[in-house]
């Protein structure tokens, strides 16, 4: 296993930064290890919705796990506003940093990650994963 950590500026896009990241330096396999930062604007897709939920202010990225590879990646997000109240969904584009975003990711070398159509599963792309 290896890792990458690397830094987000004010106004850059979380999924798509973490995405062209990804893709820059030909990750095939890897997960989230750790994520902190800031928005003042979120995009999520809730739990059983197929449209996206927009939310505007200030909020804090108090958690982000998921899968990560050049083939396609699946990341959730939590974040909480100057309340503390907190929501969380999947990651989509339009999640715009505030201040800053702090990204590690750690990189599996054995496998490759790829999101495939499945016959009879969720009707969404799934995790496959394969030897290398």
């Amino acid at each position: 296993m290896r890792s990458f950590t690397f830094r987000l500026k004010p106004g850059q896009d979380l999924f798509d930064s973490i995405e062209e990241f990804v893709k820059q330096n030909n990750i095939e396999a890897g997960c989230v290890l750790s994520s902190v930062g800031s928005l003042t604007h979120a995009t999520l897709r809730l739990a059983n919705r197929e449209y996206y939920n927009e939310y505007e202010g200030h909020f804090e990225i108090v958690s982000m796990t998921g899968t990560v590879s050049a083939h396609g990646s699946h990341i959730h997000v939590a974040i909480s506003d100057g309340n503390g109240v907190t929501t969380g969904g999947h990651l989509v584009s339009g999640c715009k940093i505030y201040t800053t975003a702090e990204i590690v990711l750690a990189v599996f070398e054995d496998v490759i990650y790829k999101r495939e159509l499945l016959a009879n599963d969720s009707g969404y792309e799934e995790l496959v994963v394969y030897k290398k």
